[in-house]
């Protein structure tokens, strides 16, 4: 692939803030503010996401530029472990990873559109991922280009609604304080705040976009890791201006269970009408998550077709240069998603699920550098060992608490993960 077919360094960091900034800051409050209610806790809740988030793009930065190939957790667990675990990983991010992430965005752009038009939100999603994926079928100078001007919206738009409290009536506030008090450390320490902590690593998803996208990204070595930092860092300081921004607007009866956070908070601040037209913007602004997410999907997909014979065709360019048959099939699967399930179950199931890769994948930091010399990795992890170390204990965490209050979800996973097993060794054999 030439330069000009490859995705700049603006296009990777976009591409890590729109998968980031999507439905999770604009639909999870909803849930976390029922198990703690404290603006306090709430907002060192989302700290400490950023800070896991932030440990494991450290962490893939070094990965990501040692092994210098699109794919992500496939390529790179299949070199570190066995190829066996990385066409697993790629089977659930086929499956779960993006195909149910994407299916949750268009959901959520359902679901906010719906007070506006009144379409039916199952209608509105279908229609959202079928343009998206269109547009990116027309190659990488079209779809970076659509890329950025989306993201750029949505970061606007986030930069308007936190200043915009400051300017209305003084009677909207929530009078939620963000000083710790008496009882918050019990809240820090209980099992809601770790099964809280879920729809928080969901809203992160996507600090490790661009390391799908290695091998298509100008200048990897340099451009990899500064898009991973400088978009992880970007997104931890909006989250915690926007869900400050909320906390300050409406008050937690107002929040708890809500999916449509952002227009709860604009109809307040606005009134009926002027809501009514955020709620177009929101929708607008989270086809940049989906869009980002259809850009590094099929790369998955697309590797596992080079690799393997029998997949060839996932593998198979259009005549601008995309593949076309990944993108196609990661459009189709995550229309059947959002014909066949609901909101909070996703979100669930795609952070347990993809947080046991993400974790697999930063233990793999410690043997990939025993199996390559410093000369070979161009990107060191800083203050190693102690980002893969946090990222592991956070994640422990919360993989705990969550299978604790749902042991279910363990039985889900095996039986998405078993057929990807069974699928892999049919086809590897020679």
């Amino acid at each position: 692939m030439t330069e000009q077919k490859k995705y700049t360094l603006t296009v990777g960091i976009t591409l890590v803030i729109a998968n980031m900034i999507g439905t999770g800051v604009f639909t999870s409050l909803g849930y976390q503010v029922g198990s703690i209610p404290s603006g306090f806790a709430i907002l060192v809740l989302w700290a400490i996401g950023g800070v896991v988030a932030l440990s494991g793009a450290f962490t893939y930065a070094e990965i990501s530029t040692t092994l210098k190939k699109s794919g992500g957790e496939y390529h790179y667990l299949g070199k570190i472990f066995h190829p066996a675990i990385g066409f697993v990983s790629g089977w659930m991010s086929l499956l779960v990873g993006f195909a149910g992430a994407i299916s949750v965005v268009a959901l959520a752009i359902g679901e906010y559109s719906y007070v506006l038009f009144g379409i039916p939100i199952k209608i509105v999603a279908i229609g959202a991922i079928v343009l998206v994926t269109g547009v990116h079928l027309f190659g990488v100078k079209t779809g970076g280009a659509v890329q950025n001007i989306l993201t750029s919206m949505k970061l606007l738009l986030i930069l308007f609604f936190c200043i915009a409290p400051f300017f209305v009536a003084e009677n909207i506030k929530s009078g939620i304080s963000f000083l710790p008090h008496e009882g918050d450390l019990s809240l820090l320490l209980s099992s809601g705040f770790a099964v809280s902590l879920v729809f928080v690593v969901y809203a992160y998803t996507g600090w490790n976009a661009a390391a799908y996208i290695a091998g298509n990204l100008e200048n990897p070595a340099k451009n990899l890791p500064r898009s991973l930092i400088i978009g992880t860092l970007t997104v931890i300081v909006v989250y915690l201006a926007l869900n400050a921004m909320f906390l300050y607007s409406a008050t937690f009866q107002e929040l708890d269970r809500k999916i449509d956070i952002g227009n709860v908070v604009a109809f307040k601040l606005f009134g009926e009408k002027v809501g009514l037209l955020f709620s177009f913007f929101f929708s607008v602004a989270l086809l940049s998550t989906l869009s980002a997410m259809t850009i590094a999907g099929p790369r998955v997909l697309e590797a596992m077709g080079d690799d393997y014979p029998k997949l060839k065709t996932l593998a198979s360019k259009n005549r601008f240069d995309m593949p076309y048959i990944a993108i196609l099939a990661q459009g189709a699967w995550s229309i059947f998603l959002v014909l066949v399930s609901s909101f909070k179950e996703i979100i669930q199931y795609i952070s347990w699920s993809l947080s046991i890769f993400s974790l697999a994948t930063v233990l793999g930091i410690f043997i990939l550098r025993k199996k390559y010399p410093k000369e070979q990795r161009p990107f060191q992890v800083p203050f190693y060992p102690l980002p893969p170390i946090i990222f592991t204990i956070c994640t422990c965490w919360m993989i705990y608490y969550v299978t604790e209050n749902n042991p279910w979800i363990i039985v889900y996973s095996l039986a998405t993960v078993v057929p990807g097993l069974i699928i892999y060794f049919a086809i590897s054999k020679k």
